[in-house]
């Protein structure tokens, strides 16, 4: 993994530009802090800030073909390149990356090989044989990417905004699932899942196709040659990753480079509903457990180099990636240098809790794929851009291409909350791995009321962030709010605080325009407000907006459901595999 910067086609091949591509990349640097380079081929510019995780000894950028007339800079871990390898035996490879496949399925398939890629990432790739380039990005934007144009002609690619501002004419993000090519100057959509169209799913609910699709979604993923861990919050998805991880850790490369035992890692305020069920699941699971506290006041003094690092103004990101953040730091400081996160989980099965009141199937499969098209925005930005602040990676198996189209082929009926059956958020997900025999987490945590990250590290954390917002916006300054931010206009004091700070960073219009907006309660989409009238008068991002259905709701409180039923006895495998 990495930050890149590419300038392309600018007209200027000299020292002076050289040194400013080079400036511009070290603004990256946060996100590689292991070594960095800067290819150029006349005017054009490959710069890359590599974090080494897999062959961290060659594997430095850009990685090439045989005889180096193409040249890649990329961000990302390709986690099937031993089988793409095995598939191209006539070529000579330089590194052990698992992105050195890259130069070589484009000899052998020019532009459409993106979807033999089993991983996340974004490249460019330069073809100096007809000065020729392609850029792509992973299906569904696990890793952040941006593109501009220059008053010059040039095309400008970063994994940050801030590679960006100032030296472009426009920028805007790069559509996840997408490919540009320079000869034909346009995107092109590479990932055409059947989910994608929006067309309503009909397939029974299979609980051990999904479970096996998820093990394998873990297990592919602990791939590396540095040290890792498990982000364990205690909710339900992220104690899933660290349950699979932690039964099938042994046997794998990575324990044998570091062992069998698994560290994991959670952060809250004191007294904080996450730590007490993350310390749980840790004790049960068998994780070395690390715990971090933060304050209000810690989480304040933070939110400056948050926004400038994850570069938004969204109100629920922003709440959201401050511990994270925090958190981050402390794992680097260990020696960690990546994670695997339970993000995605809730875009794919319905899991915030607005999803309680979806009139029908329809409604509720539509609302999923709408969540997870939009996730690079939101969620995985914050997994991204937070974590790699302090040059950490994040994993998220959950966004896997081969396990969403098996979750997402589902007849929605199946993923329908229904309390009168016992049928809670994500009820799907926590059958397939209600095992009895054998089980992964204890039942209560399988059970487990969803927990927006920012809710779960402490209820007074929200609080205290509009508290501190109501100090430095007045009543004054929100009755101009639309005069001053036209754009996606703050309608809170919260939300007008973190904007003059982004505007601060980032004043161009392009970068305003990056980021998303609209009505929203508990994490929901725009279109979804419609589902409960009283809603639109309590639009918060916070899963406790969602009256009458979170157990500390604002100003409600109701009691969460707990079904009883299990999934049917099944037969394990002796590696522990149901089959």
């Amino acid at each position: 993994m990495c930050g890149i910067l590419a300038v392309l086609g600018c007209s200027d091949s000299s020292q002076a530009k050289r040194v400013r591509v080079l400036e511009l990349s070290r603004r990256l640097k946060h996100r590689g802090p292991d070594w960095s380079g800067l290819h150029q081929y006349g005017d054009c510019y490959l710069a890359h800030q590599r974090l080494a995780i897999v062959d961290p000894a060659s594997g430095d950028q850009p990685l090439f073909n045989e005889d180096k007339t193409i040249a890649v800079t990329v961000n990302g871990e390709i986690y099937n390149h031993e089988e793409l390898r095995k598939q191209l035996p006539n070529h000579t490879f330089r590194t052990g990356s698992d992105c050195d496949v890259i130069a070589h399925l484009y000899e052998e398939h020019g532009e459409n090989f993106v979807d033999m890629l089993d991983g996340i990432f974004s490249f460019v790739l330069l073809d100096t044989r007809d000065n020729s380039f392609i850029v792509a990005r992973d299906a569904i934007g696990v890793t952040s990417l941006y593109i501009g144009w220059g008053l010059d002609g040039s095309v400008w690619i970063s994994s940050e905004l801030k590679g960006l501002n100032g030296d472009c004419e426009h920028f805007e993000s790069f559509p996840p699932g997408h490919l540009y090519s320079s000869k034909e100057r346009e995107f092109r959509r590479w990932y055409n899942p059947p989910w994608f169209s929006e067309a309503i799913p009909s397939a029974p609910y299979d609980p051990l196709a999904l479970r096996h699709a998820f093990e394998k979604a873990v297990i592919k993923r602990l791939m590396t040659d540095v040290p890792f861990g498990v982000l364990l919050s205690g909710g339900l998805d992220s104690s899933l990753v660290a349950a699979v991880t932690a039964r099938y850790l042994e046997g794998t490369n990575a324990a044998k480079h570091w062992g069998t035992k698994l560290h994991s890692f959670c952060v809250g305020l004191e007294g904080a509903p996450d730590l007490k069920a993350a310390r749980e699941v840790a004790d049960y699971i068998g994780t070395v457990h690390h715990e971090f506290h933060y304050s209000v006041q810690d989480g304040i003094d933070a939110i400056e180099d948050v926004i400038y690092h994850i570069e938004t103004y969204d109100v629920t990101t922003i709440r959201a990636s401050i511990p994270m953040f925090l958190m981050s730091r402390k794992i680097k400081s260990l020696g960690v240098k990546w994670d695997i996160c339970g993000e995605g989980s809730d875009e794919i099965y319905g899991g915030y809790l607005y999803f309680h009141k979806a009139p029908n199937k329809e409604e509720f499969h539509q609302e999923t794929c709408r969540k997870i098209k939009a996730l690079h925005k939101y969620d995985c930005l914050r997994a991204n851009k937070s974590t790699f602040a302090w040059g950490l990676e994040a994993r998220v198996p959950f966004l896997d291409k081969e396990f969403i189209e098996v979750a997402m082929n589902v007849n929605p009926e199946y993923k329908m909350i229904k309390k009168e059956e016992g049928r809670i958020e994500k009820w799907v997900l926590r059958r397939a791995f209600d095992d009895g025999e054998h089980p992964y987490l204890p039942k209560h945590i399988l059970y487990r009321q969803k927990e927006q990250f920012s809710d779960g590290v402490g209820y007074g954390w929200i609080d205290g962030l509009k508290g501190h917002a109501e100090k430095h916006v007045t009543d004054r300054m929100m009755l101009n709010a639309a005069n001053i931010f036209p754009f996606n206009t703050p309608t809170t004091k919260e939300a007008y605080y973190y904007r003059m700070i982004f505007e601060r960073f980032f004043p161009q219009d392009s970068a305003r325009l990056s980021v998303p907006g609209g009505p929203s309660v508990a994490c929901s989409t725009a279109k979804a407000v419609e589902w409960d009238a009283a809603w639109s008068n309590n639009l918060d991002p916070s899963g406790r907006a969602a009256l009458g259905v979170h157990a500390s709701a604002y100003g409600n409180q109701v009691k969460a459901v707990e079904p009883e039923k299990t999934i049917p006895k099944m037969e394990v495998s002796p590696l522990g595999v149901a089959i």
